[in-house]
């Protein structure tokens, strides 16, 4: 199901001139994963960054350190950050970032299954949203993040 989502993801956004970038914490790569999976995908996707620690948050995203002390990694306003700077380097015009705890247990007092979304683009206002999916087990917290951000990324193309 998930195959069909992505090639209407990438028909949409070839349509619509759209190119993608992903910044990821908790999913590390697989969404850019599952979007390059597919056949046609060169043609609107640019580049995918693999942030997990919080080091490298702030060094390849210039994710503000003082938001990550604040907030922590796992927040709305890092992954608003997140896909703001993404959208700043890289040659997108839409991006969208995840982190998250994908557990076993909690992380920084951020319960397993808490994810944050971000989404920047040249023609949307930046924004995010934090999903609960439960403390369902690690491989499924982050199925789940992939198969949302899919979601996400086709419901800002269109």
């Amino acid at each position: 199901i998930m195959v069909i989502r992505v090639k209407s993801l990438i028909k949409a956004a070839k349509e619509k001139k759209i190119i993608i970038a992903t910044a990821e914490s908790c999913t590390g790569g697989l969404l850019a994963a599952k979007i390059t999976s597919v056949s046609g995908a060169s043609a609107v996707f640019d580049r995918g960054f693999i942030t997990y620690s919080n080091q490298s948050k702030e060094e390849i995203l210039k994710v503000n350190k003082k938001t990550l002390i604040k907030f922590g990694a796992v927040s709305t306003e890092v992954a608003k950050e997140m896909a703001i700077n993404t959208l700043i380097q890289s040659n997108a015009n839409l991006t969208l970032s995840i982190t998250g705890v994908a557990g076993p247990g909690h992380s920084a007092g951020k319960i397993e299954g808490l994810v944050c979304f971000g989404w920047a683009g040249t023609n949307i206002k930046a924004s995010s949203e934090l999903i609960q999916f439960g403390q369902i087990g690690r491989y499924n917290v982050r199925r789940k993040s992939v198969s949302y951000g899919i979601e996400k990324l086709f419901t800002l193309v269109n």
